[in-house]
């Protein structure tokens, strides 16, 4: 009797274990109306924890070992916090403030540090967690800086810029030949130059090719794709698709496709990057905002807003798969990756 009794508590513990167990890869996924993120186990595609962040959340990131989720808190420019969550407790922890940098969207996790653009200062920020301060910040000079991406070796940032139809692009330069040394401690200066691309109006969802040569913009206001060639800074092409209120925009890992989003279509626009030319549309629902591609590239997830689900769509048939309840008004998607 007493074997068994131990046996069934052991059984019991490993359970709790089991169902507290985070997932090696998890879709985090978040709910505008609910103001929580979801975590989707990414193999069963179940929700398995759904914490609390703050209001009109936009967009989430996960730090690169997959233990902390960081969540803009964007209140159209007016909010300065980003809501902080343990992955791996499954616990809200205490949020940043973001200070005069306020209406921050647009995210990166690079080099252990969380980058973000503040739409209300026109600038993009750099909060270091380890230090607990903002210890970078760059002034775009642009209107509504809203989308963000950093490269690896953090060398180029790349922001769209809505109201005023504009890519920027920042990049590091190393100090002039023959400026003093700074002394023991101190580090080195590093000066940036700036380059301010015009491309449609309302650009807002964007990405950088995975060979990095192009980035394509949405342009929400005139229904247009603006194609960069980042050699020369230079627009080669503009697409029109007549698609409005474009939201956000995503390469396929394999550079091959480009698929977009509307806040007020019913369908996925797929685009062919090398031919340039609209590949396929696929109904997902009655608008959408957030994309997140599957790493091998096999699914989309979709985060159709009004519908208060997000779609899966299998990139190879290009048909909706299955749909996933995270809350209500879906919006940021991101993968959080335990190692």
């Amino acid at each position: 009797m007493k074997t068994a009794c131990l046996v069934a508590a052991f059984l019991c513990v490993v359970g709790v274990v089991e169902a507290q167990s985070v997932p090696k890869r998890s879709l985090l996924a978040l709910s505008k109306r609910d103001h929580t993120l979801a975590i989707v186990d990414a193999t069963t595609l179940k929700v398995v924890a759904r914490l609390p962040v703050g209001p009109d959340p936009h967009e989430v990131i996960a730090s690169t070992d997959g233990t902390k989720a960081y969540v803009s808190i964007y209140g159209f420019g007016k909010y300065h916090t980003l809501s902080v969550l343990d992955l791996a407790a499954r616990k809200a922890l205490p949020d940043i403030d973001t200070g005069a940098l306020n209406g921050p969207h647009g995210l990166a996790f690079i080099d252990s540090k969380v980058w973000f653009t503040a739409e209300g200062a026109k600038a993009v920020g750099r909060f270091d967690p380890a230090s607990g301060t903002i210890d970078w910040i760059m002034g775009t000079g642009q209107n509504r800086t809203h989308m963000l991406y950093v490269t690896s070796d953090e060398k180029k940032i790349y922001t769209t810029n809505v109201s005023s139809g504009t890519v920027s692009i920042l990049e590091q330069v190393p100090p002039p030949h023959g400026a003093p040394t700074p002394p023991e401690g101190v580090p080195s200066r590093m000066d940036w130059n700036v380059t301010v691309i015009a491309v449609g109006k309302g650009d807002e969802g964007f990405d950088v090719s995975p060979d990095g040569r192009e980035l394509w913009t949405a342009n929400a206001q005139d229904g247009t794709l603006s194609v960069i060639d980042l050699a020369t800074r230079k627009v080669t092409a503009t697409l029109d698709p007549k698609f409005f209120a474009s939201n956000r925009l995503k390469f396929t890992p394999d550079g091959q496709r480009v698929v977009i989003t509307s806040l007020r279509d019913g369908d996925l626009l797929v685009y062919d990057a090398a031919s340039r030319k609209e590949f396929r549309r696929v109904h997902i629902g009655n608008g959408a905002a957030g994309i997140l591609i599957d790493p091998d590239g096999t699914r989309a997830f979709v985060a159709c807003t009004p519908n208060n689900y997000v779609a899966m769509v299998d990139l190879r048939t290009l048909e909706v798969s299955g749909h996933i309840d995270v809350g209500g008004e879906p919006d940021g998607l991101a993968w959080a990756e335990t190692r």
